[in-house]
């Protein structure tokens, strides 16, 4: 099979954490990239679940902006809750 250059930019942070974690399962990063690429190939979607963080939705930001809004303006006062263990 041919092979084909392929271009492309990406975090320096992310890269290293890749290339780190790639190191120790004896894999580099075009190797890495290769598998991908044939698995979404081969399987017409994305190996693994992509979903946002529902913390930046448009109605948790809108809500966060209110009452960011309302200390600002001295209208509420922000306390101290409890950490709930996850």
């Amino acid at each position: 099979m041919a092979q084909t250059m392929v271009n492309f930019r990406i975090d320096e942070e992310v890269k290293c954490k890749m290339e780190s974690a790639c190191k120790e399962m004896g894999l580099s990063l075009s190797a890495a990239f290769n598998i991908f690429a044939v698995k979404v190939g081969n399987e017409r979607r994305i190996p693994f679940e992509v979903s946002a963080d529902p913390f930046y939705s448009e109605p948790n930001m809108k809500v966060l902006e209110e009452r960011a809004a309302k200390i600002e303006s001295g209208e509420s006062v922000p306390k101290e809750h409890e950490l709930i263990e996850v």
